[in-house]
């Protein structure tokens, strides 16, 4: 049921849109709440299909070695994956992984652009499996009008890595027709402006790198940990194993030098016996 709210902005929860920004700027803070928390958090399966164990595992590992990085480096920027995004009065959209820099990069049901104050500042998206067209013309399309300043597409089906940045003229200049232009590798890697990272990829994965370092993900930097703990254990198992190796030997020369003494002792109590007849 479609409901008439202020500023003549409707709702409509079979295609729930955020307001115009015009609309939303003669709302109240109070109406602008209202409409942030009836836009849902949910993204039906049309906008989001299951794609299998490849789709699932390259979104993970990607957003896991990316929220890493920048937490051990505390740079502010959001990360996500398949949250709802709303831009004001498009359709929604759920994007594989999404980058905001310059925000508070707390929990999130779903970005307002306008709720927020900005709108998103790259997408990567992974192509597995169904239509090519979405990923490969109508995002490219689509997110170039939104402004959204960088688009990464990995095909995991074929392989391959795409790449796209806004022209430096186009940003932030809502007269100009927007357009992607590719960005050209350099020595397989794609330099993305927005994280400050040079991309590549590694066989069926993304991998990231600050300068000539590649970025960990979970499962690798498990992997790494595991292997210092195995080392220091080890470590401390052959240190200890010496210690008790230690012990032992300073627990045989003590009863030797008691054998010793007690011997000695004899041998007086002999002499003694002896001087004494």
């Amino acid at each position: 049921m479609v409901q008439a709210l202020p500023a003549g902005y409707l709702f409509d929860p079979a295609d729930p849109r955020a307001p115009t920004s015009d609309q939303w700027a003669r709302m109240t803070p109070a109406e602008r709440a209202r409409v942030v928390d009836m836009l849902p958090a949910e993204v039906p399966l049309e906008l989001m299909p299951p794609e299998g164990d490849a789709h699932r595992k390259a979104k993970r590992d990607a957003l896991d070695a990316l929220d890493g990085f920048f937490r051990r480096v505390d740079r502010k920027i959001y990360l996500s994956s398949e949250l709802a995004v709303f831009y004001p009065g498009e359709p929604r959209f759920a994007p594989d992984l999404l980058a905001v820099v310059d925000v508070e990069p707390h929990e999130r049901m779903r970005w307002v652009v306008d709720h927020e104050g900005k709108g998103l500042d790259l997408v990567i998206e992974v192509h597995v499996a169904g239509s090519r067209t979405k990923d490969h013309q109508i995002n490219v399309e689509r997110y170039a009008r939104l402004g959204i300043r960088e688009y990464f597409l990995f095909d995991r089906s074929r392989l391959r890595l795409h790449a796209y940045r806004l022209a430096a003229a186009q940003e932030g200049d809502p007269s100009r027709p927007r357009a992607y232009q590719r960005i050209v590798p350099q020595a397989g890697r794609f330099a993305s402006e927005v994280l400050g990272l040079d991309i590549l990829l590694d066989g069926p994965r993304l991998r990231f790198f600050a300068g000539n370092a590649p970025l960990e993900d979970a499962d690798e930097m498990i992997a790494r940990l595991g292997g210092m703990l195995d080392q220091v254990i080890a470590h401390h198992e052959g240190a200890q194993r010496i210690a008790e190796e230690l012990a032992a030997e300073l627990d045989r020369e003590r009863r030797l030098r008691e054998e010793a003494e007690r011997q000695l002792e004899q041998a007086r109590a002999e002499i003694e016996r002896l001087k004494a007849r």
